[in-house]
């Protein structure tokens, strides 16, 4: 017999009733009936219930034992006693009576239960991060990351794609987030950084002949954590095709995604044919570039409606033809209490408040609004909105590039508010055109909106003869339930296209050569047309698993102060250690 075990504690059924069988495992659960204890004993594959009686040698010993102890039992199978049995465990027909113990690994008290799925302070989960893992459902997510994570591999080795491993150690980069930087002991001064994504090396393996690159790839951003964002590390699904359109991209990238997210819904809908969103336009309609389309409302530019109206805070604001006004609909929201709520709520979001216009029977308009700008036009604002009686509407006006986020937010309490969201199903989206570049306020320059190795939509030709701001780039986004789940672009493979984007944005030509200095020398030897993207598995497991936070399907994360409580990181280094790097501290004062 195996010193440990015959038989994992998930395995067992009726066909092994009368066999003698060895388990181990963690004592998850222990009751005492009348003086009969039974152990639910666990291990990563099941549960299985072990009975001990006193007539049994394991007795005694079995008396002593507590909860999460890891235990050994020598006993035989028979059936659960009729009406004991648990349809809700594989092993739910059977129990091992128990005939020896040995305990292999003692517990201390326990500082958070792992029987039970109880709220704990997340501080105490993270700094008893192994006993955390192995409560049901965060055991659970885990092992659903891996199935999704190998799912997502062959899925793209089926389309054509090869895995390849690129450097952890790599050069600063200017763009993006902050580098973690890791000082050299070599070379007195100098720095590598660890990959805030393997953007360069997946462009230089298409420069070096490959074709199809993959790889579940480890990313670093020196940025602040947030519950759809862990700080430090994250992974993500990346990708680099050659001699590709956009067009290419998404016929590779969404049967994976969809086969995924299919394989992995537990039932739920997930979209098929993915709708294709302009950037402008999912601002205007969602007031958002992840538009959550499980929400049906849809704003609208009600503009004319205001202008010249009687409502003169909305008409006076409108004389300036960069300001709108936008409608969200608030179906079956038409009462003076919701409405009321809705401008609290506004108020709570620092803005002044929230009109709105409530329809009646008959459909006829009431509120502030509505006895201001009069019966026709509050009729015309319900036509174009498709309300009827018992219906709202709430208004943001302005200008759109400084209230769309807030509107954003607006439709979606509208919308979480009213009950309209289905919340059990996964709306995928693709979000095209996204601006090349966007103006920074801060600095009165123009800089690049999103990824600047893309390829502006005109090439050359509309960097030389184009408005920077009105550039539109071949980038685009995967927009899920709300969140960004993916980002990529075609890139712009063309030096002279690469300088002239650079230059736009206040870089010249040999600040190119020294920050991109591997790229730009690939590229004057004959670069492919070539594209790709990268998708967050992270976010992906967390929709899929069907929890808010990051850090419920990731083993061992740190906390929200960027802190590993179980290994205790960051932490303090000897003098020596500094000395060897040539690093002096020069800390900030108390």
């Amino acid at each position: 017999m195996h010193r440990y075990r015959t038989h994992t504690c998930g395995s067992l059924t009726d066909a092994d009733v009368g066999s003698v069988v060895r388990l181990s495992g963690w004592c998850h659960r222990i009751r005492d009936h009348g003086g009969v204890l039974f152990i639910d004993l666990r291990d990563h594959y099941g549960l299985t219930q072990v009975v001990i009686d006193p007539d049994s040698p394991a007795f005694a010993a079995a008396e002593k034992v507590r909860a999460e102890w890891v235990v050994r039992f020598d006993g035989k199978v028979r059936l659960r006693p009729e009406g004991t049995e648990n349809s809700d465990l594989p092993t739910g027909k059977v129990e091992v009576y128990a005939t020896e113990l040995e305990v292999l690994g003692p517990a201390a008290e326990l500082p958070l239960p792992v029987f039970g799925e109880q709220d704990y302070p997340e501080d105490i989960r993270l700094r008893y991060r192994f006993l955390d893992l192995r409560r049901e459902r965060i055991h659970n997510n885990i092992m659903t990351r891996g199935r999704i994570v190998d799912s997502l591999r062959q899925r793209m080795k089926g389309q054509g794609f090869f895995e390849f491993q690129t450097p952890i150690l790599t050069a600063s980069s200017p763009e993006g987030a902050r580098d973690f930087l890791v000082p050299s002991r070599i070379h007195p001064g100098k720095f590598y950084a660890l990959p805030q994504a393997p953007q360069q090396y997946k462009q230089l393996i298409m420069m070096s002949g490959f074709d199809r690159y993959f790889q579940i790839a480890p990313c670093f951003r020196d940025e602040d954590p947030r519950a759809d964002r862990l700080p430090g590390e994250f992974y993500q699904l990346d990708l680099e095709m050659s001699f590709v359109e956009q067009e290419d991209v998404f016929a590779a990238v969404q049967p994976v995604i969809t086969g995924v997210f299919e394989e992995f819904a537990d039932g739920k809908p997930v979209t098929k044919d993915w709708p294709r969103i302009p950037y402008a336009e999912a601002l205007r309609k969602y007031g958002s570039d992840k538009p959550d389309l499980r929400n049906p409302l849809v704003m609208q530019n009600v503009s004319e409606h205001f202008r010249g109206s009687g409502f003169k805070v909305f008409a006076r604001m409108l004389e300036d033809p960069k300001n709108e006004v936008w409608a969200i609909p608030g179906p079956t929201g038409g009462s003076r209490a919701f409405c009321d709520r809705m401008n609290s709520w506004a108020q709570g979001e620092g803005q002044p408040g929230l009109g709105y216009i409530m329809w009646r029977e008959g459909n006829e308009g009431a509120g502030p609004l509505a006895n201001n700008i009069g019966p026709e036009r509050t009729e015309a604002i319900r036509q174009a909105l498709d309300l009827k009686a018992g219906d709202a509407a709430f208004f943001v006006a302005g200008d759109p590039a400084k209230f769309y986020k807030f509107a954003g937010l607006a439709r979606t309490r509208v919308g979480e508010e009213l009950k309209l969201v289905d919340h059990d199903r996964y709306e995928l989206a693709w979000i095209v055109d996204f601006p090349f570049y966007e103006w920074n306020e801060d600095e009165k320059k123009v800089d690049f909106s999103h990824n600047p190795f893309s390829m502006p939509q005109g090439g050359l030709e509309a960097l030389n003869g184009q408005d920077p701001l009105t550039i539109k780039a071949f980038q685009y986004d995967i927009a899920c339930n709300g969140y960004e789940i993916a980002s990529g672009g075609i890139r712009n493979h063309r030096p002279e296209a690469m300088v002239r984007a650079f230059e736009l944005a206040g870089y010249d030509e040999q600040t190119v050569i020294d920050r991109f200095g591997g790229m730009y020398r690939a590229f004057q030897y004959g670069a492919p047309p070539h594209g790709g993207m990268a998708a967050g598995i992270d976010r992906i497991v967390m929709l899929l698993c069907g929890v808010t936070n990051l850090r419920e399907i990731s083993l061992f994360p740190m906390n929200q102060q960027a802190l590993d409580l179980l290994m205790g990181a960051p932490s303090d280094v000897t003098a020596k250690q500094l000395r060897e790097l040539h690093i002096r501290l020069n800390l900030p004062q108390k």
